[in-house]
């Protein structure tokens, strides 16, 4: 995958931010995310469009994981930040403990790509959440691939 000069977040986050954040959000984030996620925090892609649903979408930047203190302009992007201010909107149980759907990049026009749970605990799926769509409680999403590794290989320019 080809990135955008200068566009990855530092600092880079370890094996122990993830398994915080895997905790806090009661999930199990594929390997391959991981991987991508420890070169790639935030990274905008030159090579970020792919076909979904019948229509084209274009990656504006993946979202990064920190540590969030406020102090910084890029923690906008943070997958924590983004995932409270979608809230009940990528949810479908009010009662839920734990993650449905976690958002991962943003889409140009304001969808976002997730990691869809709902099926799987252990092995998401990757879908489009359509922000227009969703409401609180019925989040609409568009499956795009199998799991993350298979998402990367649909990316074109």
């Amino acid at each position: 995958m080809e990135v955008k000069d200068g566009s990855i977040v530092y600092p880079l986050p370890d094996d122990t931010l993830l398994a915080e954040k895997e905790k806090k959000w009661r999930i199990k984030l594929p390997d391959a995310y991981k991987q991508f996620i420890k070169k790639y925090n935030g990274v905008t892609p030159t090579t970020g469009s792919f076909l979904c649903n019948n229509h084209s979408y274009a990656i504006d930047r993946f979202l990064c994981i920190l540590k969030v203190t406020g102090e910084r302009d890029d923690e906008f992007y943070d997958i924590g930040v983004v995932r409270t201010q979608l809230e009940e909107r990528i949810v479908s149980d009010e009662d839920l403990v734990g993650t449905e759907l976690l958002p991962i990049a943003v889409l140009f026009a304001g969808d976002f790509i997730c990691l869809d749970y709902r099926n799987n605990d252990n092995e998401p799926f990757v879908c489009v959440w359509n922000h227009e769509e969703s409401s609180d409680l019925d989040p609409v999403t568009y499956f795009t691939s199998e799991s993350f590794e298979e998402f990367l290989t649909i990316l074109t320019e």
